[in-house]
């Protein structure tokens, strides 16, 4: 897993990323954050690409590892 150690998420990332680490599929952490499922997948899908990661449980880990989560 390659990743770069400067990377910073948002806030609004963050909080997706905890969402979806509490276990909530994307439909709901979708309705959570008044969004579309599309743009959450989408989002994710930014995030993991900006941290090197391929999935997101991956990006979840790497926020947790780091101690934002």
């Amino acid at each position: 897993m390659l990743t770069r150690e400067r990377t910073e998420l948002r806030h609004d990332d963050l909080e997706l990323l905890r969402l979806l680490a509490s276990g909530l599929p994307a439909d709901a952490v979708a309705r959570r954050l008044g969004l579309s499922g599309r743009t959450i997948r989408r989002r994710t899908r930014a995030i993991c690409d900006q941290l090197g990661v391929r999935t997101q449980i991956e990006a979840v880990v790497w926020a947790v590892r780091r101690g934002l989560l």
